[in-house]
């Protein structure tokens, strides 16, 4: 199974730098995983909705040259669909089951995510309907992605 991250933005706090390390060695034993990080885009405080919408644009059309044709793509989206953890482990299962063995996560930039990105994206998907800084939802959906495999393969992890 091949995983791919496509994150806008860099991560520069050395904390979530190692938690984004240390999950990415756990999650080596269950699958391939390449983490790609695109250029935000520079956007000044109290940008016009068309400004927003441009801005999420650009980064969009960043975002879809990194995802190949044959990947299933999941966004996370605020609005999305809310999974526990054991029901996103049994999408991915279900994914592998159904010969898909390529599968894109993508994390937006600070405004969120292109109209074009949505529209391409198989499951939208929701962690909270709280807003969370989307370097730290890298860590997050890491971390995630491991306790997903962990149930699948029936191993034990902590509730």
């Amino acid at each position: 199974m091949k995983i791919r991250i496509v994150s806008v933005g860099r991560i520069k706090e050395k904390f979530m730098q190692e938690g984004i390390k240390e999950y990415s060695k756990r999650l080596s034993r269950y699958c391939s995983l390449e983490i790609i990080e695109v250029e935000d885009e520079k956007a000044p405080e109290n940008l016009s909705n068309k400004e927003m919408d441009q801005v999420k644009e650009k980064e969009g059309e960043k975002i879809l040259s990194k995802i190949p044709a044959n990947s299933y793509i999941i966004s996370l989206e605020i609005k999305g669909k809310s999974l526990t953890s054991e029901e996103l482990s049994e999408k991915i299962e279900s994914l592998m089951i159904e010969g898909i063995n390529d599968i894109t996560f993508i994390i937006g930039g600070s405004l969120g995510l292109s109209k074009e990105v949505l529209q391409k994206s198989n499951l939208k998907l929701s962690f909270s309907k709280m807003t969370f800084p989307h370097q730290l939802i890298r860590v997050i959906l890491l971390e995630q992605i491991y306790r997903g495999f962990r149930i699948m393969k029936g191993e034990p992890y902590h509730k």
